[in-house]
């Protein structure tokens, strides 16, 4: 519990010593050192991994994305936002090396801790939807469908829920 917040801790010895240079005497490594405590809660709330492991999902390069999601040894050590988009970057990758199974209990893992945002969760709904597509549960499919239309609001997944629909249909 302690290593949650030894982040926050540090950041705040920081910002007490750097109030106290500013008084001090120096108010310039005052300043730098505000600005480093404030990269230390920056980093409490987003974890440096998930962050990398983003990246390396919007260029395309899961194998990349896979290698350093891979070095997070204890995810349900994070923050629980953090552990939920672990589980969805996981998701991801795991879908994208056709790995069904592992994908689905990624996704599934990632709704229950709790994604923030309405797309990621239509994002994640939407990946189900096709997993069980694929597996022939329609029943299942089209639930998921349903709820990542509702969770779309900005229709940035159209295309990919007509795609899901149109498949729905041949079987």
């Amino acid at each position: 519990m302690v290593r949650k917040y030894l982040r926050l801790i540090i950041a705040g010895i920081l910002l007490l010593g750097s109030i106290a240079l500013i008084v001090y005497s120096s108010v310039a490594l005052g300043v730098w050192g505000i600005l480093l405590s404030g990269l230390f809660v920056l980093v409490h709330f987003k974890n440096e991994k998930n962050l990398a492991a983003f990246y390396f999902v919007r260029k395309n390069k899961f194998e990349k994305a896979a290698g350093v999601l891979a070095k997070v040894k204890h995810p349900e050590a994070m923050i629980k936002s953090q552990e939920a988009y672990f589980y969805y970057l996981s998701g991801l990758v795991e879908s994208q090396r056709n790995n069904s199974s592992k994908a689905e209990k990624h996704f599934k893992k990632a709704l229950n801790t709790g994604l923030r945002l309405k797309t990621d969760q239509a994002v994640a709904k939407l990946n189900l939807s096709g997993i069980y597509l694929s597996q022939r549960n329609k029943k299942l499919s089209s639930y998921y469908l349903r709820e990542a239309k509702k969770l779309d609001k900005q229709k940035m997944l159209s295309a990919q829920i007509k795609e899901i629909e149109a498949m729905m249909k041949r079987i």
